[in-house]
């Protein structure tokens, strides 16, 4: 995945700093586990006492409570925490409109953009399978070429199909047909 719930300017640093900010963990407390929620409120309870000593401390407190959300978030993911990423970094175009698509309710603008990304793949690979096997017969090497490519497609698009129905973001939720 891209750079995002994890980057110094993703979703759960902003939210954490949002709930430093207003001394109200039940902002951040969403974007971790149930699980998670005793070892967070005590992060949060530490580093709201630490901010109030000096700018210096309040910089590592914050830092220090940014990178527990993220990593008991990533946790319930069941991903890794491997530190915290910079802001700023390309999240690749599909995330911020994603974002959009959250914020104004119309699904129009990423259903067109993963449906034209979707289009673009499948025509690319069924050419690419369909010039090799016009070659298939000019002697094993091309035949291989040809039936690699032919089930690279197939893998492929079962691979995305699968996804379709998979959790969404580590859960373990999933919307059936």
């Amino acid at each position: 995945m891209p750079p995002h719930c994890d980057s110094l300017d993703g979703p759960v640093v902003m939210a954490a700093l949002r709930a430093l900010q207003a001394g109200d963990a039940a902002l951040i407390l969403p974007y971790v586990p149930a699980s998670a929620e005793a070892e967070l409120l005590a992060a949060f309870d530490r580093a709201r006492l630490a901010r109030e000593h000096a700018p210096e401390a309040a910089d590592v407190a914050d830092r220090w409570f940014f990178e527990t959300a993220v990593r008991l978030h990533r946790a319930g993911e069941g991903a890794p925490f491997t530190g915290l990423r910079p802001a700023g970094l390309d999240v690749g175009p599909i995330i911020p409109i994603a974002e959009r698509a959250l914020e104004s309710g119309d699904p129009s603008e990423l259903a067109d953009a993963l449906c034209g990304l979707v289009r673009d793949q499948v025509e690319a690979r069924l050419h690419h399978a369909l010039a090799l096997a016009s070659h298939a017969s000019h002697g094993i090497g091309a035949a291989r070429e040809s039936i690699s490519a032919a089930l690279g497609l197939q893998v492929w698009a079962h691979a995305l199909y699968l996804q379709t129905h998979a959790a969404a973001h580590g859960g373990d939720h999933h919307h059936p047909d």
